[in-house]
């Protein structure tokens, strides 16, 4: 992770926005990845990094998320991404788990979305 994007985790924990628990639930998810070799910067990962936040924070706090109108057309687009939707299904459960916010799925889906986009970003695994 660089400072850039540590910054912005940063910012998230001061700033109250949400609690630290959600800072540091999207902060190991954020590790994790950058532990399986994606490349987790501010420019690779700062949308997945605040859309995470808030969408957990706003779920704790009770306020409704939306089903918004593009969710075909983000289903479509994932179909081509099976690993990014496994991966969002597992971080919405782990969610779910470890903080009690249940993500609906157009929020998985965007999820997908973000995760799709890191690995396209992130350098190929090394061959064994």
């Amino acid at each position: 992770m660089d400072d850039q994007l540590a910054l912005r985790i940063q910012l998230f924990r001061e700033g109250g926005q949400v609690t630290p628990e959600v800072v540091d639930f999207v902060a190991a998810e954020l590790t994790a990845l950058e532990a399986e070799g994606h490349l987790v910067t501010e420019a690779t990962a700062s949308m997945l990094t605040s859309h995470l936040m808030m969408a957990i924070g706003r779920l704790l706090n009770g306020e409704p998320i939306e089903q918004f109108l593009t969710d075909d057309q983000v289903a479509a687009e994932l179909a081509d991404h099976p690993e990014a939707v496994a991966r969002a299904h597992a971080v919405a459960a782990r969610a779910e788990r470890e903080l009690g916010a249940v993500l609906p799925a157009s929020e998985v889906n965007f999820l997908g979305m973000h995760l799709a986009v890191l690995a396209r970003q992130s350098p190929p695994a090394p061959a064994p």
